[in-house]
């Protein structure tokens, strides 16, 4: 998330720290190469003048030059500028007595509304409220389907509490068109059977064009008249660029969007959505979509993305996916057991189960500080992890607790091989980076917050001292690695 932008932000502000003492000169020069920086990460061109000029204005008029660590002082300024820019927020659903709270979704077709309609109804279930998912969205005949499929799978991932329900009429779908107010009609229809079933919150899910037109606006402000919608969200695709900034701009004119959330938000590399679409339509982005699962829905935090931008990392963020998914006692058992040198093949497994349910890799790593700017050296592939997986799974119990009996026997290896789809070479290398995980998790267990923070950025890097890193766990070479071998070619060469 944000590698590209992180590095080149990063690379701008690195350079005033280079120097003994900063001139009004050099504040400029840096702030172009940000301005540089915002531009190809696709900012709208407004926001980058405006911000550029700010942050320009305020370190010369506030003497940030003479200052003790005026280099410092200007990222600070820049993080300050960067959360003004995308917030303030509040990510919170507002909720009416009697109900039903009506959220109406709409944008463009390919945004991910049906999709964020799912999510949004996991994270109300979550919140202890019952919520009606209504398909309006008669425009793409399978899009009522695919709605009740995503609200089945929502309903039936629920652990009791709140129910989950889908309303929708799919033989409507061959009137639309034909006939004025259809949807609206459906809309009319479930906001019913949402008060008749006393469901607290209904999601309502509209339909989208390639792009903004009358008939859409004209569609989506009678379904939200026959809804007395509480609140509009827009669904713009973070990718997509500054059409999307240009779509969003106009739904916000002609509904007066309440809030927007930015769906495929963790492949968005630039950044340039989260850093414009508050400015251009004036509209709060209030959550983000951060991956496939139906709780990827996340609260949009504006400091914590700032952070991520600068490389400074989102550690909050992180303790707060672990605290959701890592159970206390089982992580303070498993504490102890490293601690002694009895971490095993099956402590590992857990860890990486745990892991795994907090995101893709490279996201969780990303959010560590100083590590955000080298992902992008850095291929971390989450297919690597299933072959892990399963070597680590075709060992027996015995094996598992002790995989030095693995490399003493070449029959055990084969056989493992053979059971996972692997190869011997690679069962072999896990059996190897695993008994020096085992090491460093015993020396890992001796050290402070700051001691650990490091082993996990040098671990990310393939750092020193022999330590494993990830890219020789899952089967990469680690950028560490080739550094040193391409200078060996090149002294073999001469």
């Amino acid at each position: 998330m944000f590698e590209s932008l992180s590095e080149k932000l990063g690379g701008a502000l690195r350079r005033l720290s280079g120097r003994g003492k900063i001139t009004e000169e050099n504040v400029r020069e840096a702030m172009a190469d940000v301005r540089t920086a915002l531009l190809e990460a696709d900012v709208h061109v407004e926001v980058v003048r405006d911000f550029c000029d700010s942050v320009v204005q305020e370190a010369i008029g506030s003497d940030v030059t003479k200052s003790l660590n005026p280099a410092q002082e200007i990222v600070g300024l820049v993080h300050k500028k960067l959360v003004s820019l995308m917030g303030p927020v509040d990510p919170n659903i507002m909720s009416v007595t009697p109900g039903p709270t009506v959220v109406l979704l709409c944008g463009l077709q390919g945004a991910g509304k049906t999709t964020t309609a799912g999510k949004l109804a996991a994270r109300l279930r979550e919140q202890g409220r019952s919520v009606l998912v209504a398909a309006c969205d008669l425009q793409r005949p399978a899009a009522v389907e695919q709605l009740r499929i995503v609200t089945e799978q929502v309903a039936a991932e629920g652990k009791g509490g709140a129910r989950v329900a889908f309303f929708g009429e799919p033989d409507k779908c061959a009137e639309y068109g034909k006939a004025v107010g259809v949807a609206v009609g459906v809309a009319q229809r479930a906001y019913r059977a949402a008060r008749e079933g006393r469901f607290d919150t209904l999601i309502v899910d509209t339909a989208g064009r390639l792009h903004v037109d009358d008939t859409l606006m004209r569609e989506l402000q009678g379904v939200r008249r026959a809804t007395e919608a509480h609140q509009t969200l827009l669904v713009v695709d973070s990718m997509a660029g500054q059409d999307a900034l240009i779509a969003a701009k106009s739904f916000h004119e002609q509904l007066h969007v309440d809030g927007i959330i930015l769906s495929k938000f963790d492949s968005d590399s630039r950044g340039g959505a989260a850093l414009s679409v508050k400015y251009v339509t004036g509209a709060p982005i209030l959550f983000v979509g951060v991956g496939e699962r139906f709780d990827a829905l996340e609260p949009f935090h504006p400091e914590r993305i700032a952070g991520r931008m600068l490389g400074m990392g989102d550690v909050v963020s992180l303790v707060e996916k672990a605290q959701k998914e890592v159970d206390q006692d089982e992580a303070e058992r498993m504490a102890e057991r490293m601690a002694k040198g009895q971490f095993t093949m099956d402590d590992f497994l857990s860890q990486l189960k745990s892991l795994r349910r907090m995101g893709p890799m490279k996201q969780i790593l990303g959010m560590l500080p100083g590590v955000g700017s080298m992902m992008k050296d850095v291929n971390v592939d989450d297919k690597q992890l299933d072959r892990i997986e399963g070597i680590a799974r075709s060992m027996t119990a015995a094996e598992r607790k002790d995989v030095r009996c693995v490399d003493q026997q070449k029959s055990r290896a084969r056989r493992i091989a053979a059971g996972s789809g692997s190869t011997i070479a690679e069962v072999g290398k896990l059996v190897k980076q695993f008994e020096v995980m085992q090491k460093m998790t015993t020396q890992l267990a001796g050290l402070g917050a700051f001691g650990k923070m490091k082993a996990m950025k040098d671990m990310a890097s393939g750092g020193p001292g022999g330590m494993p890193n990830l890219g020789a766990l899952m089967g990469r070479k680690s950028t560490h690695t080739e550094s040193i071998k391409s200078k060996f070619k090149s002294r073999k060469k001469r």
